[in-house]
């Protein structure tokens, strides 16, 4: 794995309570989709899989927040998270939380941080 950290795209994109970005990861060897949003002015980023049953969350491409823009969603089984943890806070997922990914923003930009579990996909 590089030591470095892997850049996902630009900070710009990502408005409070807005629209996700979608990146491709390979979580334990296996290629996943995941998402950065923006919480409280510091973004988060979770693989792109329901803790209740493993599928997609968003309803829309890129769209995981609810439509208070507080909580993300599940568009199938409608459960609901909390952004900034992952934790499930109601819905059929109760006591589980998404799989964090490592992200963090410098200088305007997002990066996938060196971590064993998580490598970008080779194509983006």
């Amino acid at each position: 794995m590089a030591a470095n950290p892997r850049l996902i795209g630009d900070g710009a994109h990502l408005q409070e309570g807005g629209k996700g970005l979608e990146f491709g990861v390979k979580y334990r060897g296996k290629p996943e989709r995941a998402f950065a949003i923006r919480h409280r002015g510091r973004v988060y980023a979770y693989l792109n899989r329901c803790a209740h049953r493993p599928m997609n969350l968003d309803w829309r491409p890129g769209e995981f927040f609810d439509i208070s823009g507080l909580y993300l969603i599940c568009a199938t089984h409608g459960a609901l998270y909390a952004p900034d943890t992952g934790r499930c806070i109601g819905g059929p997922c109760q006591g589980r939380k998404l799989i964090y990914v490592p992200v963090q923003e410098q200088d305007g930009k997002i990066f996938l941080l060196p971590n064993p579990d998580f490598l970008m996909a080779d194509s983006q």
